[in-house]
């Protein structure tokens, strides 16, 4: 896959929220240009050590698009502006300061099993969506 056309989408596999966000992008990606990964797969430890970043955190969902990677509320914001259409007006609360939005995605994270609750495995694709999911 060449790195400048890539959207890859690593959440955690096991948060009902995380997986509720990840059908709605799928739902809304008519391109079909996004890929997934659960954080606690393979593939997205790979991503993550080249990141640099921890391969045993699973408080951000993490967003690569065209070779850059976003975390946290940027992450968010950038898969809104990469849906297009509507969603991409979302992208206007990246005016908000960083630690701002990200102090309130953080207070999200820390609550999400609890409010949403948890799976006791990774969400398994549907069939005909398993080529969208990295391994």
């Amino acid at each position: 896959m060449n790195n400048n056309d890539t959207h890859i989408l690593l959440f955690d596999g096991v948060c009902n929220l995380c997986n509720g966000f990840v059908k709605f992008v799928i739902k809304r990606d008519r391109k079909a240009k996004f890929q997934f990964a659960a954080l606690q797969s393979e593939s997205a430890k790979e991503i993550l050590k080249k990141f640099s970043l921890l391969t045993d955190d699973f408080e951000s969902f993490v967003y690569i698009s065209d070779g850059r990677c976003y975390l946290k509320s940027s992450a968010a914001l950038h898969v809104a502006k990469d849906l297009g259409g509507f969603w991409r007006l979302f992208y206007i609360f990246i005016i908000i300061p960083k630690f701002m939005r990200d102090f309130l995605y953080s207070l999200i994270a820390k609550t999400r099993y609890k409010i949403f609750g948890k799976r006791d495995a990774c969400m398994v694709p549907a069939p005909d969506m398993k080529q969208r999911f990295l391994p």
